[in-house]
């Protein structure tokens, strides 16, 4: 039976070099059958792994906590890139100043269940009362099965149903493209608060369990892994071919571009200073309520494979 490696956005450049190494043969090179599939949001994605439906998770590395407790059960076994990845996209018309968080109070935003931990506490560092001064909740459209966030949400966007969206890169291209949308901060890059771009990053998760049961199927994740991010990095035109199968025509046109401005973050390591970061953040959002250190959130036996 394949191995079933799942991401909570699909037609996204979040997560994408779990999808090449998929879908560009990586895994099939280290003997590993797998196959690539959409669980939304990333807290049924991390649940689906906890109650053993799914072998992998590419997702958000802090929400593993809504389904493993205080990191239970669960390791972070490579970083599928570095820093918070996601946009703040407000309509045009309100002529929104980059880095202004300002230009959410009183308006309706929509953001998935455990991005949205990121713009609230973002929010509440810039002053705003996440729960007063702004309406944030899920994006119409995206409950059902096989829809990608970001491409709803500038759906949404553009029928006037939202009036801006905390999404993955795909999202926000497509509304400042469509010219229905204005970039207010770009996370990754340093916008928002100080501290902000540490909150979080796109991990590579499996179970404790796995990691002590079959490590050697393990290593050849991360050795598969690994590859594609330095396949991506030097050409990242091949993303077109790793999207062809899985995104619809518009947005595969687009990917190999978002891939390219993203391939410098490209990184497998994760740091303790990374993992120090996201605690403060999960600790200050009530994810995380006791100690935890790094070799607790850490699969550490998989360290030397991330510069291989």
């Amino acid at each position: 039976m394949p191995l079933r490696v799942a991401i909570p956005d699909m037609v996204s450049p979040s997560y994408f070099p779990a999808i090449a190494a998929v879908e560009l043969g990586f895994m099939r090179e280290q003997g590993l059958d797998a196959t690539i599939e959409l669980i939304f949001p990333v807290t049924r994605t991390y649940e689906e792994l906890r109650d053993g439906h799914v072998d992998y998770v590419g997702g958000s590395a802090h929400a593993p906590l809504y389904a493993f407790k205080n990191w239970e059960g669960c390791k972070l076994i490579g970083a599928l890139a570095q820093k918070m990845y996601w946009f703040l996209i407000m309509r045009s018309d309100l002529k929104a100043v980059r880095g202004d968080l300002n230009c959410v109070r009183g308006l309706r935003i929509g953001a998935a269940p455990g991005p949205v931990d990121g713009l609230k506490r973002m929010l509440v560092l810039a002053g705003i009362d996440p729960l007063k001064d702004v309406t944030i909740g899920p994006v119409p459209g995206t409950a059902g099965a096989g829809v990608s966030f970001g491409v709803a949400a500038a759906k949404a966007l553009e029928e006037g149903r939202i009036d801006g969206f905390w999404a993955n890169g795909m999202g926000a291209e497509v509304a400042v493209r469509n010219g229905v949308g204005t970039l207010v901060l770009d996370a990754r890059r340093g916008d928002g608060p100080a501290g902000a771009v540490d909150f979080t990053l796109p991990g590579l998760v499996t179970t404790a369990a796995r990691v002590s049961g079959d490590p050697a199927q393990v290593e050849a994740t991360v050795r598969a892994l690994v590859a594609a991010q330095r396949a991506l990095k030097a050409n990242p035109a091949i993303a077109t071919q790793a999207a062809a199968r899985l995104f619809p025509p518009a947005e595969t046109a687009l990917i190999a571009e978002l891939i390219r401005r993203d391939a410098p973050f490209y990184d497998a390591r994760i740091s303790s200073a990374t993992v120090t970061a996201m605690n403060a953040f999960a600790r200050d959002m009530g994810l995380l309520t006791a100690p935890s250190t790094y070799e607790q959130v850490v699969a550490t036996e998989m360290a030397p494979l991330w510069t291989t």
